[in-house]
């Protein structure tokens, strides 16, 4: 479409030092995009990446400032082209199936802009890539020319249209799959074409042969029997018992399965077109090779390697070409509800992240595709993590919590239970727990005092329920260094907490 091959002057010196005998031997199928169609293996792959890239969702953010957070966009020009009506005519899936189906097959796609007078698109009409040709100027810019459906031509300027474009060897036109790998393709046009013909044949070339043991008096006699024996065995009589007079035989011809095997190289061809356009040959019902163990793994890696590319050619195009001067939005065609596997491997992936506290809960139901809900917007951690430079530090009760004992459940300065004292009923399983909090609260206080931030005098003495005094006295006559041991501040703290009863 847009390359013409000048062949070299001496391709036919069959001489020892001509090139004859490393030219390509010319070939007279001419094949194009839409012809190479009628290959199947083509027309799925294409159908496949057509269909993968017309079933993400394209979305719009608006980064702020320091570029930390992104806010989805709904109300946009943009948003309502690839997301509600991108032209007159199409649906926005039609119109994504069309280019990318350009894309997978021509290597371009090409559209026409239409804007309004607020600079605003209004409309994406797609063109012919077959009916393109880019034209380079005298000042090193390039412009369009198109031939229309009725014969006329257009020229366009690089501002009008969206040239969607992929791989590309000048950074102008994109190369085509199918003019790329030409030689792959009429080689499997041709296997079709073969196939076809040897079974419309009864996969038996020529039926067989007759034996004679006379000899016919000329040759209109021979071709004379040969056409009444095509007209009594062909066509509506194939199938009819033959007669044969003077000592004639017939001998069948079979096919070997040797002359069979072109079967088997046609599904190695298939392997081929699916490499040709990254495409999992299970994804096109080839399935010799695959199991049902690492379907799963390769539909993964499939939109890992083909589809997020063409994604983000797609994304860089339309940031690129038609935001233009809006370049503090960020467009995306989201991958991600594609590689998250199955119902299982998802519920443990948003059971980890909502835990460690990176996923809020209503994100991971964004994920599924379910409406948030009040109050799952916060992130959550577990109790028992701590940030390293918060280690030692006592944490602040929350309100209406019980970090404070219950003083009146059990004397202060006394376990428990001891005493001349007997407990009212009912009253243990409040000292016992009293006592538990109290033993907590000495081994966090012996951390933060080995660790050299001790506590003030107020909070040691609501920590362990005793007199201020005797926490303030207990802090000042105390001294811990670093290499202190837990166990035993924790231990003296403990019998602060609770003295031991003097002997009688």
């Amino acid at each position: 479409m847009f390359m013409r091959l000048k062949a070299s002057a001496d391709t036919s010196d069959r001489s020892p030092w001509g090139n004859f005998w490393f030219s390509s031997v010319p070939s007279s199928r001419v094949t194009t995009p839409d012809s190479a169609l009628a290959l199947t293996p083509v027309y799925a792959c294409v159908k496949v990446l057509a269909e993968s890239f017309a079933s993400l969702d394209f979305k719009l953010y608006k980064p702020n400032a320091a570029g930390t957070k992104r806010t989805r966009v709904t109300k946009h020009w943009s948003v309502r082209l690839f997301t509600k009506a991108p032209n007159r005519f199409q649906t926005p899936i039609e119109f994504q199936l069309m280019l990318m189906g350009h894309l997978a097959l021509r290597g371009n796609a090409f559209c026409q802009i239409a804007s309004n007078s607020r600079g605003e698109i209004t409309e994406l009409l797609p063109l012919n890539p077959d009916r393109m040709t880019v034209e380079t100027l005298d000042n090193g810019d390039y412009r369009y020319r198109y031939l229309d459906a009725q014969g006329r031509t257009i020229y366009y300027a690089r501002g009008e249209l969206w040239h969607l474009r992929g791989l590309s060897s000048d950074g102008i036109v994109g190369i085509s799959p199918i003019q790329a790998c030409r030689a792959a393709v009429n080689e499997g046009l041709s296997m079709q074409a073969y196939s076809n013909r040897f079974y419309e044949n009864d996969a038996k070339p020529g039926g067989g042969w007759i034996e004679s043991p006379q000899r016919f008096a000329s040759s209109a006699d021979k071709q004379e029997f040969r056409d009444s024996w095509q007209k009594m065995h062909g066509g509506a009589n194939r199938g009819k018992v033959a007669v044969l007079e003077n000592g004639m035989k017939f001998h069948e011809l079979g096919v070997s399965n040797t002359d069979a095997q072109f079967v088997e190289a046609r599904g190695a061809k298939i392997t081929d077109i699916a490499r040709m356009f990254r495409v999992p040959p299970h994804m096109i019902a080839e399935l010799s090779r695959a199991t049902f163990s690492n379907i799963e793994q390769q539909a993964i890696d499939f939109w890992n390697n083909t589809m997020l590319p063409w994604a983000r050619v797609w994304k860089s195009s339309i940031e690129f070409f038609l935001l233009g001067e809006d370049l503090g939005f960020d467009v995306e065609f989201d991958v991600r509800p594609m590689q998250r596997g199955d119902a299982q491997a998802r519920a443990t992936a948003y059971g980890l992240g909502i835990q460690w506290g990176w996923l809020t809960r209503n994100e991971a139901r964004a994920m599924e595709g379910l409406d948030p809900l009040p109050g799952l917007d916060e992130p959550i951690v577990p109790l028992n993590m701590t940030p390293a430079d918060k280690l030692g530090e006592d944490p602040e009760p929350e309100p209406g919590g019980d970090a404070e004992p219950p003083v009146d459940s059990a004397p202060v300065g006394k376990p428990p239970g001891k005493g001349t004292t007997k407990p009212a009923k009912g009253a243990a399983a409040d000292g016992d727990r009293l006592m538990q909090l109290v033993m907590g609260n000495a081994g966090r206080m012996a951390r933060r005092i080995v660790a050299g931030s001790p506590p003030d005098a107020a909070t040691l003495a609501d920590a362990l329920a005793i007199e201020p005094e005797l926490a303030a006295a207990w802090l000042a006559a105390s001294t811990h260094g670093p290499d202190s041991d837990v166990h035993c501040v924790e231990g003296r703290l403990l019998e602060l907490a609770f003295p031991p009863e003097p002997t009688p």
